[in-house]
């Protein structure tokens, strides 16, 4: 078993990675990313502590999401049958 403080260290390395493709920059990124989790840094109840990392995990969902969507819409304008001309 994973303890919670491993569970952090992980979740933050997963949302580092991610964060290089970023469509704001991987330096807004981690800058925002150090912020959020330096604001909850003082939280020990274990409880709470499980709350934010699922909170944490679906942001990783989401930003997946976000990345798809780009790769999709690339894609679709790259392979379109269209022509705007």
């Amino acid at each position: 078993m994973v303890s919670g403080r491993q569970e952090v260290i992980n979740l933050y390395k997963t949302l580092l990675y991610m964060g290089r493709d970023y469509p704001q920059g991987y330096d807004f990124f981690r800058s925002r990313l150090k912020k959020a989790f330096q604001r909850n840094s003082d939280i020990s109840d274990p409880e709470q502590i499980k709350i934010l990392v699922k909170r944490g995990e679906f942001v990783v969902k989401e930003i997946e999401a976000l990345y798809m969507l780009k790769k999709y819409r690339t894609l679709k304008d790259r392979y379109s049958t269209e022509k705007n001309k």
